[in-house]
Formats: structure tokens, sequence, C-alpha cells
């Protein structure tokens, strides 16, 4: 009977506790930023297959043509750039490299900052301070400056950027990491792993790992945000992504001399750029509670409060 009874709460609490989706769909703001973020990756998987000749396609007759108008056709909607090309093509294949410039970097630091970190927080004294020297090393530039060397040597191009990008983030995934095993390893359950003679790749792959994931992930979508400003950015300054390569950060550059006159050339990716960042940093703050046992009773709190 007592085992019954304590049986019955544990499994009402696991019936009732709340999915990830049904958290989010509470958080309107996180969901809301989640559809635009679906959104726009959709529009950087599928743009370039359906809009990608409408992007490039000149229409002289459309020069700097004035957004919401029909006059010419739904293309030139968001109105049309110097040489006459859809704004709105342009925009949604332009959100093609952008992202992947932004995902590849994420990824790539985020794998080999994560991996050094393992190594640095289980390993000796010995190797972990010649690791984390490593990243001080690449820490005391600046990431931008470092970002403009490697591509005015290498030539801009959208690998080249990713390398550069990911080189200059994976100190902080690797320190993060790092002080994430520090803490875990001291924990009991990878103290009893210890005892029943688990083997270090299964301790660190079964049980620490598991741990430091969620809080990588919340990382990786704040970092999402910034390097795809750096990349903007760069691009902006003319040592980014060229043409015919099209990226949100390169049609802000192109727009600025026609600021005066034409304002939408560049306004329409910058804010792009704005709510992509924006949909990230909402998401991001959401994703720090909902994959943190200890806090995620403030979401499981407010759908009592609605019930």
């Amino acid at each position: 009977m007592a085992d019954l009874t304590l049986a019955k709460p544990a499994k009402e609490l696991n019936g009732r506790g709340p999915s990830i989706l049904s958290m989010l769909w509470r958080d309107k703001l996180a969901f809301i930023s989640a559809v635009v973020l679906i959104l726009i990756v959709l529009f950087a998987i599928f743009g370039p297959m359906f809009l990608g000749d409408l992007a490039t396609k000149q229409n002289l007759r459309g020069r700097n043509f004035a957004p919401f108008s029909m006059e010419r056709g739904w293309a030139l909607f968001l109105g049309g750039d110097s040489l006459g090309r859809s704004m709105l093509a342009r925009l949604v294949v332009g959100a093609h490299s952008t992202i992947l410039i932004a995902a590849g970097t994420v990824l790539a630091a985020a794998i080999v900052g994560a991996v050094l970190g393992l190594i640095a927080g289980y390993s000796g004294k010995t190797t972990s301070q010649v690791i984390m020297r490593l990243a001080d090393v690449i820490m005391s530039f600046p990431s931008l400056l470092i970002a403009v060397v490697v591509l005015y040597v290498l030539g801009a191009s959208i690998p080249n950027m990713i390398l550069v990008l990911a080189i200059t983030r994976i100190p902080i995934y690797l320190r993060t990491t790092r002080a994430e095993v520090l803490e875990v390893r001291e924990r009991m359950f990878v103290q009893a792993a210890v005892v029943m003679g688990a083997g270090h790749a299964r301790i660190i792959l079964r049980h620490i790992l598991p741990v430091v994931i969620p809080t990588l992930v919340t990382i990786a979508t704040l970092d999402f945000a910034f390097v795809m400003l750096a990349e903007s950015s760069l691009s902006f300054l003319g040592i980014g992504v060229q043409p015919p390569d099209i990226t949100w950060g390169l049609m802000v550059a192109q727009g600025r001399p026609y600021l005066n006159t034409a304002w939408w050339l560049a306004f329409w990716p910058g804010l792009m750029i704005v709510i992509t960042a924006l949909s990230l940093n909402l998401l991001s703050n959401w994703l720090r509670i909902a994959l943190d046992p200890a806090q995620r009773w403030r979401l499981e709190a407010r759908k009592t409060k609605n019930v």
C-alpha cells in the first residue's frame, strides 16, 4: 500500500508536468520569436530555390523604385535597389548567406570549444593550463580586428568568414564548458559512476555532457545574434561577403550612399537584422529558464496561475 501511495503522486506529477512546447506557447514573446525565427530559417533554406533568379534580375526602369506600390508587380512591393532588383527577393535570398554564416560559425565554435572545455575541466592541471592559455591568447586580440586582418589576407568568402569568426568565439564555449565540468564532476552521481568503475569517456559523455548542453544551447542562441551582427559589420565595411552573394549586411552597405534619396535600400535589411537579433535574444532568455530545472518552476507557475 505504501508503495502505491507514493507512486501515485509521482505519476500524477509526471503526467501534469508541462512540455517544452506548452511552456513556449504560454510565453507569448518567446513563442512569437520562435515563429519568426522558423520563418527566417525557411526563407534561408528555400529562398534561393524560388527567388534566386529574381533577386539578381536587373530592371533599370525600376531603379530605386519606391516601396508600397503594386505598379510594377508584387516583386517590387518593398521597392527596387539601385539596379532595379527586387528588394523583397533580395531580402529572402540574403537570409541564406546570413544564416549560413551565423549557424556555421556557432556550430563550429561550440563543438571545438565544448570538446576543449571538457578536456580542460576533466583532465589534469597541466593540460587544463595549456588549453586555458590558448583561450587567453585568442581573447587578447579584438575579434573584429582579427577578422579584418585574416579576411584581408585570405580573401572575403563565406568559408573564410566562418573560419575566422569561429576562432574568435571558441573561448566563450571553452571557458563556459570548463567551469560547468569543474562543478558537475564533484556531484554525487559522477562520483558514484567513478566508484562503480565507469571509464572516463563514459563519464564525460553520459553523465557530464548532458548537464552541460543546456547551458551551451542558451549561449549559442545569444552568440548566434552576435555573430550575425559581426558578419553584417564586416560586410558593411566591405571586407565581408562580396557580390554576387547577398547578405543583409552587404545590402545595408550598398544602400548607404542612397540614404537621402532611397532610404528603403538600407532600411529593410537593417530591419531584418534587428528583428532576427531581437527574436534570438528573447528566445534565449526563455531557454535559459526552460532548460534549467532550478528555474523552470517560473514557467510552470504561470500555468497554475492561468488555471
